[in-house]
Formats: C-alpha cells, sequence, structure tokens
C-alpha cells in the first residue's frame, strides 16, 4: 500500500503544477499533462479503495 501512496502523491505533485501553469500563464500542453494526471489519480484512488477494504477485513 505504502508504493500506491507513493505513486500517487507523485502525480497529485504533478497534477497540481500543471494545473497551476494552465491557470496562471494559459499553459495548454500543461493542461493537457494535468488531465493526465488526474486519470492516472482516478486510476489509483479506485485501486487504493479495493486495497483498503481488503486490509480492513483482515
Amino acid at each position: 500500500m505504502n508504493e500506491l501512496l507513493e505513486k500517487a502523491n507523485g502525480f497529485i505533485v504533478d497534477f497540481t503544477k500543471n494545473a497551476g501553469l494552465q491557470l496562471g500563464n494559459g499553459n495548454k500542453a500543461a493542461g493537457a499533462r494535468a488531465r493526465k494526471a488526474s486519470l492516472e489519480i482516478e486510476k489509483l484512488m479506485k485501486e487504493f479503495r479495493k486495497v483498503s477494504i481488503e486490509t480492513s477485513k483482515k
């Protein structure tokens, strides 16, 4: 689960950075990178939920 959290934190940092660049500077490429990171975050959160539920059943 630690590896999953580390990956999620990395994507969250990337998302925050790129979303800020899009909002602050109107950088369209940064917006695309932020959207891509958000999709990865979504996948990781679903996996986290699955692992968390399995862990809590033990």
